[in-house]
Order: C-alpha cells, then structure tokens, then sequence
C-alpha cells in the first residue's frame, strides 16, 4: 500500500466563534464532551495514516500540546505565518511528502460520518461533497459521466451544487505539490488567495481523474448556533442510551468530571465540562465550558466560556473565558 499523509490546516482565528476563540483555538473547542479536532483523528486512527501533518496558526501551540499528549502518532507541526489561503496552507507540507506518497486532507473543524478507510482504497483521487442549496459559499465540483471535469471557487453564477466539504484524497500527492508550487510561483489566485480548488483544477487539466463521494454527515461548527447544533447531534449519537439516573437531567447530556449539581434542572441537549458548579438553575440546548459557575438561572441556546460567572436572569449567553454576568437585585 502507497504511504499515506494526513495534512489537517487547523490555523483558522475562528472569529465567527469570538470570544471562545480568543483564548481557545477553534479546533480544540469541545463538542458533546471531545474537543472537535479528536473527533477527526479518532477517524483517522484505524486508516494508519504514516504521517500527520498540522498546519497550525493562532494558539498553535496548545494545538501541538494536545495531540503529542493524547496521541502515540507521528506528527510534524508547520506555522502558517501568513493567512495567504487553503492552497498555501497545504503547500506548506511540501517537505514531508515523497514520491509515492498519498494524502488525505480534512479540514480541521470539518466533522464529518464517512467510511475513510473505504476513502483510501480508492483506485483514484477522491472529493467529499454534498449538495447545498447556496453553491456559491462553497468551492465545487462539476461532474462528467461520474468524474470531475471542473473545480470552481466559490462560483458566481450556477455551476454545480456538489459543495466539497473539506475532505481530499489525492492519489498523487507529487502532482498536488507541484500544482500548488506553479499556482504560488505564477500568482494564481481566486478571492485574494491561494486555493486549493485551483490547484485542483491545475491538476484536472493535466489529466489526473478525480471522483466524488457523498458525505451525508458533514456538521459544520463555524458559528454559535451551528456549533450548538453539532453538539446536539453528537450528544444523540453518543449519548441517548443513557437514561438519566441523575434527578434532574434529561437526556441527552454530557456531563464531565468534578460537576457539582445542586437544585439543578439540565438537559436536554447539554455540555457541561469538567469542574464546573450548577445551582437552583435550568440549563438546556448549551455548552458550558470548564469550571464555570451558574446560580439562580434559566438558561437556554447558549455558550458559557470557562471559568465564566453567570449569576440570575433567564438568559440566552454567548460569554467568553473569566466572563461574568450577575442580575442587579
């Protein structure tokens, strides 16, 4: 079997998620109970992917802490200095590739329900897609008799609905690098930056074949009430056997380690990380990050930051790290 790279670009700032990004990188963000970047390598374990490669940005380093302590796997970590787009963010593996290898790339805050061990057997390149009502937000693949016959960025007039979600195989990796290598050299651009979707395209004009394969679960996390619907399916898939022993919470919920409940009613739909107190209060379809403090609340469609103070009122939060919000009396 031909080596397989996973590159993973996890530099986004995720401003759309402000504050939480401020202190967290996006992609370590937890979601029913995991931070969302261990969803995706957990995917990755049974693939024995040779190499991972992370393309890291803001907070980088805390993103390299997690994955060398909780992962036994080879990993190398390259800093994106410059947000100069997804094709130079990839080029920037060009140093771990060899002839002969493959590469898988998954964006770093793209959860996803996909057999990726079937994805690399594939005899040719492969673009996970699915079909959205707004192609032109999307980078997309327009098909011939089942093959790619065109990429196209973010289309201003009606192409193809077939949006690539952010899952990449490509049998020739060589190829890819070179593409992106003549796009950077030649200043080809689209919307500013160096895309990987005309690197792609670079590489179907040269001959390469490239198929597509349905990703019916692709869970986008990129804004609070996204973020909140994610947790929601993952909270179904991962914990709706449970029946709520606890008095007062309604399945599905997560609820970490060292939570003190006390008068507490939570559920459904909830997160509750590690270390936090929740007191003659209500709390439904949100996520409260670690050792936050809730008393004498109804809250609902919210995100509590860590270490967070929310003190009385019914209230829909969207509140950062340290944050404190208290009900005057």
């Amino acid at each position: 079997m031909r080596p397989i790279k996973a590159v993973l670009p996890v530099a986004g700032t995720g401003t759309r998620l402000r504050p939480h990004t401020l202190t967290k990188p996006k992609v370590l963000l937890p979601i029913a109970g995991k931070p969302m970047l261990q969803y995706i390598i957990d995917e990755l374990i049974p693939c024995n992917i040779d190499e991972h490669i992370f393309i890291i940005g803001h907070l980088g380093t805390r993103i390299e802490e997690f994955i060398t302590k909780t992962y036994p796997i080879k990993s190398h970590f390259m800093e994106q200095r410059e947000r100069l787009g997804l094709g130079h963010a990839i080029y920037l593996s060009k140093e771990f590739i060899n002839p002969g290898d493959d590469m898988l790339i998954i964006l770093g805050d793209t959860l996803f329900e996909l057999d990726l061990e079937a994805v690399i057997q594939s005899d040719r390149s492969l673009i996970g897609v699915k079909e959205v009502a707004d192609p032109s937000r999307f980078g997309v693949s327009q098909l011939q008799n089942g093959t790619v016959s065109r990429f196209v960025e973010k289309p201003t007039s009606f192409v193809s609905n077939l949006a690539m979600v952010g899952i990449y195989y490509i049998r020739n990796a060589e190829a890819l690098m070179n593409a992106l290598a003549y796009n950077i050299e030649h200043e080809v651009k689209s919307k500013g930056e160096y895309q990987l979707t005309d690197a792609l395209q670079r590489m179907v004009e040269e001959g390469h074949a490239f198929g597509v394969v349905p990703v019916e679960g692709w869970f986008d996390c990129g804004k609070p009430e996204t973020l909140l619907a994610t947790n929601r399916h993952f909270l179904k898939k991962h914990f709706n056997d449970k029946k709520g022993d606890e008095i007062g919470i309604t399945p599905p919920c997560y609820i970490g380690k060292n939570v003190h409940l006390r008068n507490a009613t939570i559920g459904p739909y909830v997160s509750i990380e590690d270390g936090c107190t929740i007191q003659n209060s209500t709390i439904s379809n949100s996520i409260v990050y670690d050792h936050a403090f809730i008393s004498d609340s109804d809250i609902r469609d919210s995100i509590i930051g860590s270490n967070a103070i929310v003190k009385g009122g019914s209230l829909i939060l969207n509140i950062g790290d340290y944050a404190s919000v208290e009900r005057k009396k």
